[in-house]
């Protein structure tokens, strides 16, 4: 468990939205803080300290990461986003683009320890992100790890009980992760659920 003194992530820029679904466990962001808390602790108790962060957004995870030292790297869709993520880490190699058609070329010239996506990649059609995390594991340092964060079922079923249960505030145009069809692709990858709606997948290049 980690220490709040030292990572104390929905303090800091932490939307008023989130919090509220966080707190009484609803879609989409019931487990929010315990997912970014996880991610947190396996990045802090890997050896490696080069980070990539696809979708950044404000730099919540990746800000705590820069400050313990780490080489921060990352792409998001937002001007706004990356002014506001480059006045907290001016160190840090950060990019703006889409990032549902590819990575920069700034970012696909080196390698990683760790690649980060929380929230982020739901934006992807399901039928491309195979694609796009194998580019990403292709990123990684041997033993590297992915951790995507997200609204992510075990099974389509269970997918469908939530739209169902959540009607009103259900998007289509968000792509959520399904870890039993993802697994045809990735048998090996790990998956922490943190809630009926959330959790982290984990995938590591050996």
């Amino acid at each position: 468990m980690l220490d709040s003194k030292d990572f104390d992530l929905w303090v800091d820029n932490y939307d008023r939205s989130v919090g509220i679904s966080d707190d009484y466990g609803t879609y989409p962001f019931a487990g929010y803080k315990q997912i970014l808390n996880y991610i947190y602790g396996e990045i802090m108790a890997g050896s490696g300290k080069t980070l990539l962060d696809i979708g950044f957004g404000t730099g919540i995870i990746t800000k705590k990461l820069y400050d313990k030292g780490f080489d921060v790297y990352g792409q998001d869709f937002f001007e706004k986003m990356l002014a506001i993520a480059k006045d907290k880490m001016p160190e840090a190699k950060l990019y703006q683009g889409d990032f549902t058609i590819g990575l920069v070329s700034e970012l696909t010239q080196r390698r990683y320890d760790a690649v980060i996506a929380t929230y982020s990649l739901h934006h992807i059609v399901a039928e491309e992100k195979p694609a796009f995390i194998k580019k990403l594991k292709s990123l990684l340092n041997e033993h590297g790890k992915i951790y995507i964060g997200d609204v992510v079922f075990p099974t389509r079923k269970e997918m469908k009980k939530c739209k169902a249960k959540n009607k009103e505030k259900w998007d289509d145009e968000e792509h959520y992760f399904i870890v039993y069809e993802l697994k045809e692709h990735f048998p090996r990858l790990c998956f922490v659920p943190f809630s009926h709606c959330a959790g982290v997948i984990v995938l590591e290049r050996v």
